[in-house]
Parts: structure tokens; C-alpha cells; sequence
């Protein structure tokens, strides 16, 4: 088993800023674009309001695992080491190529993608293909320089931004209940559900969900992780749920299900408008942008962390390795990723088509990460576990099988559809077994 050198990033993030990462990762532009595509799938508030909830508790009872995990492993690249420790280098080799290679750079470049839509839409200007790329080629320089400049530089962006986003949804929410003049009876309304659309919306509910894990990543630059990690996880995940469903219920008390599907622009654009008029639909149209710009931030700053620890373990070139001598940080993964997403910015065609093709490969990865709680209480019995998961071994199972369902469900509801993108993903996944065993042969020929 190969084993990390000593590490040379610096533990600069607190408690304050390790929330702010794990909530600013997860609440990006999905919860204001996804229910009304979810809408439209499956017309009925209480199944759209069950899909929310169950998710958000399979998230947490997969959280619940990552904290003792990351307890026990507080190291740079979060689920990479998980999987190295519990199943060796080739499984963590193929995580960390996907990371590398697909989904890190093309969800950047989705996300700054879709900040530039926002910020055109807000200017009042057509969303033209050239200006939408030049505005998020110059959001991607612009933040990996910041977290160049140092995780503690990161951070303090995501506390700012997830400041901004919690509040606006917390307004949405509350703006709705109090100022609104909805209707509970939008809630209870019933349609028609099929099982192609069903399985559709629970691929965004999952993206939306997802980005929850990369905070295990950045464990390496936490202040004493062994007693904060769980602290952040567990917060986080609490405040995301909340805020996922009571902004659900806050667009269903104002909109019936069928005008909710209809939706063109920002669904919390238009409630916002109702409540508190042009104004405050611009106001929450600024936080939608500030919400991206830091689930973008967020991206930049935690999963570099992956080619970090590979490089380190001798898994990658080892120029991917190297920390800035001044601010301790992983600059040339930086600036490789950041490099590969200004490339995709200029590729990307079809946003839904890659969500989705995110979701089945993360969350596939996700299965054997969780699992690797149980095959690290063998293998690593002895080792102090500042948190074990509570409710051992089912809510992992939990995890598991609910994840699995959901994936299986996603997976036949796409191939339905004609779009077969999951399985290409999880494809490239297996190629990265082959792609280990050359890269272990060219190493032991050099």
C-alpha cells in the first residue's frame, strides 16, 4: 500500500469556514433551477416534497458515515483516501482519474456556465454563446487565483457567498409564508406520475444534493479535524435539508404544481417578484449568482485536493504535487484544473445531459465510499475514531440502498428517454482499472 508523504498544506479552516465550504459545494444553481424541471416531471407537491426529503436523509445518513471516516482519516482528498485505505490504489486511482479528468473540470465549467447565463439575464442582455464564455472563462481565472492566494483566501469566499445564498433562500421561505398570498391547497393538489418521469427527477434531486462530499476533501486543512469534521458535516447537512425542502414548500404555497413546470427564468426569481415586486426579484436574481459563484468557489477549492493526494501517493505526475512555497497550497492542480474547465467552457453543449452523467458516476463512487466504513472497522479496528456513526450499520445501509435505487431508477429512466450518457460515465470509470495497470507498468519501467 502506498502511503502519503507528510503533508505541507496548512490547517487554516475552521469551523465557521468548513460549513460554509460543505453548504456553498452543495447549494448551487440547482435549487433554483431544478423544481421546476422536477415540476413537470412528476405533478404532484407530495411526491415532489417526499423526493426532497428522502434524499436529504440518504445524504445524511451517507454523511453520517463520511464524518467517522473523516475522523479517522483527516488527510487531503477526502474520498480518495477513503477508498486507497479500503480498497487499495487501483479503486482510488480510478475515483481520482474521474475527478481529474471529467467530472471536476466539467462540473467548473457548468457552473461558470451558468453564472454567466444569470449575469446576462440580469443585465437584461440575450445570452449570447461568445459573451456567456468570455464571463465564465473569466470567473474560473479569477477564482483559482484566489485559492491559489490560499485556502484561509477560499474559505473566507465561500463564507461570504453561503452567507448570501442561506440568506436568500432563509427570505424565499419566510417572504413566501408571511408576505406571500399563496395557497396551502397548491400543496395538497394530485396528478398524474410516470414512472419514466420519476425516475428522471430523482436524477436532479440528486444533482442538487450533490457536492456534499467534497468537504471531506479539504480534511487536511482543517483545525484539529478529528473534532471539527463531524461537527461541519453533520451542520451542513442539517442546514441543507432545511433550506432544500422549506424552499419547496415556500414555490408550491405560491404556484400550483402546473404554473411551478412553466417556469422560464429563476423559479425563486418569480416568487421573490410576486412578494416583494421588481426589486426583489432582482435582489434574490444577485444571490442566485452569489449562490453559483460559490458552490463554483467551493468546487475550485476542495476537489483539487484529489490529484494532490494522488500525486502524493506517486498515482499521477508528480508536478501535481507541489504546494506554492508562500501560500501552502496546491497551485498547479489549481491551475490544471482550472486550465481543463476553461476548455470544457468552450465544449460544453447540453447541461441536463451532463448533471445527469455526473449524478450516476459520483454517486456510484459515492456507494463504495460510504462502505468503506465497514471494511476500515476491520481493517483499522485498533485505530482511535473521534465520531463513530451513530445508528451503525444502518445508516450506511441506508445510504446504500437508498443510493442505489435511486441510480437504478435514474439509469432506466434515461435509457427511456434515448440518452445512455450514465452508461458512457460509468465506462470511462472502468476504464480506469486498465489505465492503472499501464501506469504502474510505465512506472516500474522508468
Amino acid at each position: 500500500m502506498i502511503q502519503s508523504p507528510p503533508q505541507d498544506l496548512r490547517r487554516v479552516i475552521g469551523f465557521a469556514g468548513g460549513t460554509a465550504l460543505i453548504v456553498g459545494i452543495t447549494i448551487g444553481g440547482g435549487i433554483f433551477r431544478k423544481p421546476p424541471t422536477i415540476a413537470g416531471l412528476v405533478p404532484d407537491p407530495v411526491v415532489i416534497l417526499g423526493l426532497w426529503t428522502a434524499f436529504g436523509l440518504i445524504s445524511i445518513c451517507g454523511a453520517l458515515a463520511v464524518a467517522e471516516l473523516s475522523s479517522l482519516l483527516p488527510e487531503a482528498g477526502g474520498v480518495y483516501v477513503f477508498l486507497r485505505e479500503a480498497y487499495g490504489d487501483a479503486a482510488a486511482f480510478v475515483f481520482g482519474w474521474l475527478y481529474v479528468l471529467v467530472t471536476t473540470p466539467t462540473a467548473v465549467a457548468a457552473l461558470a456556465t451558468v453564472f454567466a447565463e444569470f449575469l446576462l439575464n440580469l443585465l437584461g442582455m440575450p445570452v449570447d454563446a461568445t459573451a456567456a464564455q468570455m464571463i465564465a472563462i473569466a470567473a474560473i481565472i479569477t477564482l483559482t487565483c484566489a485559492n491559489v492566494l490560499g485556502a484561509r483566501v477560499g474559505a473566507a469566499v465561500s463564507e461570504l457567498t453561503t452567507l448570501v445564498k442561506v440568506t436568500a433562500l432563509a427570505a424565499i421561505i419566510l417572504g413566501a409564508f408571511l408576505l406571500g398570498h399563496g395557497s396551502l391547497s397548491h400543496i395538497t393538489e394530485r396528478g398524474v406520475i410516470e414512472g419514466g418521469g420519476l425516475a428522471r427527477a430523482v436524477a436532479s434531486v440528486f444533482w442538487t444534493y450533490d457536492g456534499w462530499i467534497a468537504v471531506s476533501m479539504i480534511a487536511g486543512e482543517v483545525v484539529a479535524p478529528e473534532r471539527l469534521m463531524k461537527r461541519i458535516i453533520i451542520v451542513g447537512m442539517l442546514v441543507i435539508v432545511t433550506l432544500y425542502v422549506g424552499a419547496n414548500l415556500a414555490y408550491l404555497y405560491m404556484m400550483p404544481v402546473g404554473v411551478m413546470a412553466q417556469q422560464k427564468e429563476a423559479i425563486a426569481r418569480t416568487v421573490m417578484t410576486a412578494i416583494a415586486g421588481p426589486p426583489g426579484g432582482v435582489l434574490i436574481m444577485l444571490a442566485i449568482m452569489t449562490s453559483v459563484f460559490g458552490a463554483l468557489n467551493g468546487n475550485l477549492l476542495a476537489k483539487t485536493r484529489v490529484p494532490y493526494a494522488m500525486a502524493r501517493d506517486g498515482l499521477i505526475f508528480s508536478f501535481l504535487g507541489n504546494t506554492h512555497p508562500r501560500w501552502a497550497t496546491p497551485w498547479a492542480a489549481l491551475v490544471i484544473q482550472g486550465a481543463v474547465a476553461i476548455i470544457m467552457v468552450l465544449v460544453l453543449r447540453d447541461f441536463d445531459t451532463l448533471t445527469t452523467y455526473f449524478v450516476v458516476v459520483e454517486w456510484a463512487a459515492l456507494i463504495f465510499a460510504v462502505a468503506a466504513v465497514f471494511v476500515l472497522r476491520r481493517k483499522m479496528a485498533e485505530r482511535p475514531r473521534p465520531f463513530r456513526t451513530p445508528a451503525y450499520p444502518w445508516a450506511p445501509l441506508c445510504f446504500m440502498l437508498g443510493t442505489v435505487v435511486g441510480l437504478s431508477a435514474i439509469v432506466w429512466g434515461e435509457i427511456q428517454v434515448g440518452n445512455f450518457s450514465p452508461i458512457y460515465g460509468l465506462g470511462i470509470a472502468a476504464a480506469g482499472f486498465p489505465v492503472h495497470y499501464l501506469w504502474k507498468r510505465l512506472q516500474r519501467s522508468t
